[in-house]
């Protein structure tokens, strides 16, 4: 049996690895960044994930990690948007850890509405619970939520896992977090990527996304430094559990969604 946090694959999991690459200018956090990837090498390696070995008829799910405004989401779709070109649709799905997001009227009641996006404002057992199902219910539709930007609010069964799904991208904050329950979800994970970035970048991002959303310039400010910046110091502790460190190529250089 897996221990609480392992990743499931064949190799070690990175965190029982010596962190020799720590010593390279290209290290994040102890593991080697792929400096060099490309959106073409990414989905290749997604491919891989498929029909490498380990691939097996069982459902692959593959996790994408690092802080708010890294571009975990523009590489999750891209992921399966290709996978989906070159093996058909469906093949791939996308779940984000966005979608539990507790509601305003939950934040309210709790205190947290200043501190929505923070480790404590998800419903992360019922992320982990949903993964689970996800790793294991192959024969019935799997509906998964998403989150409304312009509602401000979770929004129910966005999204599809449909029985003939093979590839399963989930991405979210703190996927590589220590704490319970984010160890149980990752004993599903056949591989979890860090997505980084740097920090003044992810700033420029993140004010930019407030600032559509309504934020006045100071309120968004304001919002990034208590509230966004803490929030991604919390996941960059996690990145030693993370299979690898990729950077997104510039997909989409007006800002990504997370």
């Amino acid at each position: 049996m897996q221990d609480e946090g392992t990743l499931h694959r064949s190799h070690p999991d990175p965190a029982t690895v010596p962190e020799t690459a720590s010593a390279s200018p290209l290290a994040v956090g102890g593991r080697p960044l792929d400096s060099l990837a490309t959106v073409d090498s990414l989905v290749a390696d997604a491919l891989r994930l498929l029909h490498g070995r380990g691939s097996g008829i069982g459902r692959t799910v593959l996790g994408l990690a690092g802080p708010p405004a890294a571009g975990k989401s523009t590489l999750a779709h891209r992921l399966v948007a290709e996978v989906n070109r070159h093996e058909g649709p469906d093949t791939a799905a996308y779940l984000p850890l966005d979608g539990f997001h507790l509601s305003n009227a939950q934040l309210d009641r709790l205190g947290l509405r200043a501190r929505k996006g923070s480790p404590e404002s998800f419903d992360a057992w019922g992320y982990a619970a949903l993964l689970q199902r996800v790793a294991t219910e192959r024969f019935r539709d799997v509906y998964a939520p998403d989150f409304d930007r312009d509602l401000d609010e979770p929004v129910a069964a966005r999204h599809v896992i449909r029985p003939q799904t093979r590839l399963v991208v989930t991405e979210g904050n703190y996927l590589a977090s220590a704490e319970a329950p984010w160890q149980q979800a990752r004993t599903v994970l056949r591989e979890l990527w860090y997505v980084d970035e740097d920090d003044d970048l992810r700033d420029a991002r993140l004010l930019a996304r407030h600032l559509g959303t309504g934020d006045a310039p100071a309120a968004a400010r304001r919002r990034i430094d208590a509230n966004d910046h803490p929030n991604g110091e919390h996941v960059k502790a996690g990145r030693p559990l993370c299979t690898r460190v990729v950077r997104v190529p510039r997909l989409h250089p007006d800002g990504d969604r997370a």
